[in-house]
């Protein structure tokens, strides 16, 4: 029980060695369910773009390549992911155009109404209080402002038999796709729509920000 406890731990908080070679393999790991995910928000050249619970900080580089004239903030509550993001975004922080933050979704380090577009991938699940991630999220959009949700973590999903044990030791967020919209319309988004691709176990929830 101890060596899960402590995947566990590192799966919320990434730290040591473990943590870094946990924030490798994910970096590979979740590109392609991002990539799907990504497809379903429009990207303009000069978005303010963050990236809430940037990781190993691949979906932050992602970004500044499509935001090519724009601005890209990666934020994460984990030293190691900070670290990491920070590597993975040498040039881009070089430039100025990406900044890495340490911060979390309950307290986010930005003004209200900073950004087009906040991103979430393979992280919502794990915030100790998902409502009131959303909210603080909602709160550093700009007016018509986006939200999108990437996971291959959801009830009914492909993957859900799999995941079931590790839901029940980890107490993460386990809903299914109706349950997400209800979720964000409750945390004041508009125009939300979730997208499952069944064959992947994929899910992605875009909500946006009331003008």
């Amino acid at each position: 029980m101890a060596g899960k406890d402590q995947l566990i731990d590192q799966c919320r908080k990434p730290a040591g060695w473990l943590g870094r070679f946990l924030l490798w393999v994910w970096n590979i790991r979740h590109s392609r369910v991002t990539d799907w995910g990504l497809r379903h928000v429009a990207i303009a050249q000069r978005d303010t773009i963050l990236d809430v619970g940037c990781g190993g900080g691949r979906t932050v580089r992602k970004l500044a390549g499509v935001a090519t004239q724009g601005r890209v903030c990666g934020v994460d509550h984990s030293e190691e992911s900070v670290a990491a993001a920070r590597r993975t975004n040498r040039h881009g922080i070089a430039t100025g155009r990406v900044e890495i933050r340490m911060g979390s979704v309950s307290n986010l380090p930005f003004p209200t109404g900073t950004f087009d577009l906040v991103t979430a991938v393979e992280t919502h699940f794990w915030w100790s209080d998902l409502p009131a991630g959303l909210r603080e999220v909602l709160r550093v959009l700009k007016p018509g402002g986006r939200l999108a949700i990437i996971a291959e973590v959801y009830k009914g999903g492909k993957h859900d038999q799999q995941m079931q044990k590790l839901v029940e030791l980890a107490n993460m967020a386990f809903l299914t796709a109706a349950e997400h919209r209800e979720l964000l319309v409750g945390a004041g988004y508009a125009d939300v729509h979730i997208t499952e691709k069944h064959g992947k176990g994929w899910i992605c929830g875009v909500g946006k920000k009331p003008s």
